[in-house]
């Protein structure tokens, strides 16, 4: 698994993929839809699963002795390792927008807090129950398959950006300590739903590519 792990990222990874997830200095833009920022993400992921299938890196994984669903969990394991990556880049980044703009408010939606980052987490997870999937069904159909996630995922993120309006939820949209402690159990709730929705996504996507005549 290892070896299919490191062949993802040497011999597929897309060199503009690691530097999407780069782009969480966005959140020093005022007045930005931050989650944009993922989209960018989900965008590299596009570039490297599409150059999977130009470089025909299925039928040479295919020839390899290794189990049909073995290449699926490389696959699922590279696209987490991507998103947990620009994830964890974004903070740092956020907490620099927070010192070097006290008192910042996104007239947009989120600000760069803990809501961002549960976002985050749900936004990649409606995207990969979606993209991962489709793509193994046929093993090359990448265009359809991002095209079929990118649209339940965009509604995801207006709705991520809107809720802040709403006069009740204007809490998730504030930087300070308390506000930050009340978005806390969302966050954690929101990393338990990308690591269940993750192991549901691949054990969905494994059965879908073993049914592929290659």
């Amino acid at each position: 698994m290892t070896a299919l792990l490191y062949k993802q990222l040497r011999l597929v990874c897309h060199p503009m993929t690691p530097v999407f997830c780069l782009f969480g200095v966005m959140v020093l833009i005022p007045n930005y839809p931050y989650t944009v920022i993922f989209f960018y993400v989900t965008l590299g992921l596009f570039f490297t699963f599409l150059n999977m299938r130009e470089q025909k890196d299925i039928y040479y994984s295919a020839l390899l002795p290794v189990p049909k669903r073995d290449t699926v969990k490389a696959g699922c394991l590279f696209t987490v390792l991507i998103e947990l990556l620009s994830l964890v880049l974004l903070a740092p980044f956020a907490a620099l927008a927070v010192h070097l703009q006290p008192g910042k408010d996104n007239l947009v939606g989120l600000d760069p807090n803990a809501a961002l980052l549960a976002a985050g987490f749900l936004l990649y997870a409606v995207f990969n129950a979606v993209f991962l999937p489709s793509f193994y069904r046929s093993g090359y159909k990448v265009g359809v398959s991002y095209l079929k996630a990118v649209i339940p995922m965009a509604a995801a993120m207006i709705t991520c950006e809107a809720l802040p309006h709403f006069p009740a939820l204007g809490w998730l949209d504030d930087l300070d300590r308390a506000a930050q402690l009340r978005q806390l159990p969302y966050f954690v709730a929101a990393v338990l739903l990308y690591g269940i929705g993750t192991v549901l996504t691949f054990r969905r996507a494994a059965a879908q590519y073993e049914k592929v005549d290659l």
